[in-house]
């Protein structure tokens, strides 16, 4: 009888132990960042910021993605106009031509200023491939990592570039973010998001940019190497006057 009743226990307790929780899957994790940063918003809100110097305009025009530019040099304006895969430059509201080779260039600097202002919306772009890494911890705090690669249809100039993502495993903003780049003799960055703030149900953040001491080092555990103090500090990246409408 003794032995029946511990067995029961034991049955008992099993029975009651509480399940594993599920991992989420990155695209379940990409959603609920998106979510929370507001970043649907971008579909019918125009966004500016300055940048370095220079304004930037973010809108949809008849349902197409358009970046501006705006660099304001004495009496002279110059506007970069991205629109799809499109390049035009305005010089005092007069269309001047530009060489394809410098158009490219152009268009993909203004493109990667307002990809990261706008993250972690691009995030969901029809070229974007992802997959769930499992749980990183970063200064003593876990996080959800996830890894971005592009196809080269729609990815981009830079569609081979690898990117890193940490997301906050209760609110899904992500805090850290890292990328590999091919152009300028390639390298290696990661970024520090800081100085939250939301304009107009929009989340937007600044961030601390760094890049290895040494060489070699691999993109997925560069996580690693910014906790064991590996990496130096490029530069910051400032956004000021931002304005959602």
């Amino acid at each position: 009888m003794k032995r029946l009743l511990i067995l029961l226990v034991l049955v008992f307790a099993i029975g009651c132990k509480p399940e594993a929780k599920e991992q989420p899957t990155a695209q379940e994790i990409v959603d609920n960042s998106i979510a929370d940063s507001g970043g649907k918003l971008f579909d019918d809100h125009t966004v500016t910021f300055d940048f370095r110097d220079k304004r930037y305009v973010s809108e949809n025009v008849d349902g197409q993605r358009v970046f501006k530019r705006i660099s304001d040099l004495d009496t002279t304006t110059i506007t970069d106009i991205k629109r799809g895969d499109d390049f035009e430059r305005y010089v005092n509201d007069s269309l001047v031509k530009v060489h394809d080779t410098m158009a490219v260039k152009y268009a993909n600097s203004i493109n990667s200023v307002h990809y990261f202002v706008r993250l972690p919306y691009g995030l969901n772009d029809a070229a974007v491939n992802m997959k769930f890494l499992g749980e990183e911890t970063i200064g003593n705090k876990p996080y959800y990592k996830v890894i971005i690669t592009f196809d080269q249809q729609g990815g981009g100039e830079d569609f081979e570039d690898t990117y890193l993502y940490w997301f906050d495993k209760e609110t899904f903003k992500p805090d850290y973010l890292a990328y590999d780049f091919h152009t300028n003799g390639g390298g290696q960055r990661f970024r520090k998001a800081y100085n939250e703030r939301y304009v107009n149900g929009i989340r937007f953040v600044d961030y601390e940019n760094y890049k290895p001491k040494n060489k070699g080092t691999d993109i997925l555990e560069i996580g690693q190497w910014f906790d064991k103090g590996a990496l130096e500090l490029l530069s910051k990246i400032e956004l000021e006057n931002i304005r959602v409408e």
